[in-house]
């Protein structure tokens, strides 16, 4: 199936940078969405950021302002570049894609195994 590989997290301070990647690979044939949850634990994972495949994306609002999500369609990767972070953007950060794959083209829905994002005060 279709596999995802996330880097790019890390400890930072207030007010710092971090730039996530995600990696897509495998027989695939489309990929209609890429995007970026986290989840705090004991908390509901939540959407951060989204790419779809018609250029648009969609930001939640505590991001709004602070994170970039690109794609290189390219490579199968999607970005996330996270300025001005916060102690709350603290969470382990998780890359999703919908889209096409195999030789016969069915749908396919991946999670990364999500990498850590820690932000002090």
């Amino acid at each position: 199936q279709v596999q995802l590989v996330e880097s790019g997290g890390g400890l930072v301070q207030a007010g710092g940078s971090l730039r996530l990647s995600c990696a897509a690979s495998g027989r695939i044939f489309s990929i209609n969405f890429m995007g970026w949850f986290r989840q705090i634990p004991g908390k509901q994972r939540e959407l951060v950021a989204v790419s779809t495949s018609d250029g648009s994306t969609n930001y939640a609002d505590p991001v709004k302002g602070r994170f970039t999500v690109s794609r290189d369609n390219a490579k199968n990767t999607v970005y996330l570049q996270m300025n001005s972070l916060k102690p709350e953007d603290t969470a382990v950060y998780y890359c999703n894609a919908h889209g096409l794959a195999g030789i016969i083209p069915t749908p396919f829905n991946s999670w990364g195994q999500g990498t850590q994002v820690t932000v002090s005060s």
